[in-house]
């Protein structure tokens, strides 16, 4: 019995020591977060990054954009930076996750605050910038060439009658993804 009660604390304290990586030092975080972005826009951009496992902000920004770094808790490395006016609806994406809530839980709650008028989309086109590496990101030599891209614009309600641009995914040409929803948005990847 006393060795049960052993085991299980020793699991419990090495399970809750190991779910929480290391975080990366925020010059790094930084390095890694605004990688997306055009070389114009990286050093105004906000970033926000990880400490103790919660998001915080590692510097402030003196442009529009805000740029998310790796979570040191998931596999390959994805960091994103979008326009200052879309923080509203990821900052509600990012709590809803941490709900646990689903994919379509997440859209259907965000579409019922944005249709009441309680979450706010841009009412213009907004930027998103993103890359995803199977790899860990190295400061020192920055993106390999095999750094997968996506850059969106998002343009809430956009259709395919409005803007002329296609709903059909393709590799090779943008195309509209969510068309008519507030998240609509141009997808264009590389």
């Amino acid at each position: 019995m006393m060795r049960t009660a052993i085991m299980v604390m020793l699991a419990a304290a090495f399970g809750a020591s190991g779910a929480i990586a290391q975080d990366p030092p925020a010059d790094r975080q930084i390095t890694g977060a605004v990688s997306p972005l055009p070389d114009s826009l990286k050093p105004g951009a906000a970033v926000l990054g990880y400490s103790q496992g919660s998001l915080v902000t590692l510097r402030q920004g003196t442009n529009a954009m805000i740029c998310v770094a790796d979570d040191p808790a998931a596999s390959g490395f994805h960091a994103a930076c979008y326009h200052r006016d879309l923080e509203p609806f990821m900052a509600r994406g990012r709590t809803l996750r941490g709900a646990a809530k689903s994919r379509p839980e997440i859209d259907s709650i965000r579409f019922a605050e944005i249709e009441a008028g309680r979450l706010s989309m841009p009412e213009h086109p907004a930027a998103l910038y993103s890359v995803f590496l199977q790899s860990e990101f190295d400061p020192a030599t920055g993106l390999p060439a095999d750094a997968r891209g996506l850059y969106v614009i998002y343009m809430p309600y956009a259709t395919e009658e409005s803007t002329g641009i296609s709903t059909v995914p393709a590799p090779d040409r943008p195309w509209l993804m969510f068309p008519g929803m507030p998240w609509a948005h141009v997808m264009i990847s590389r």
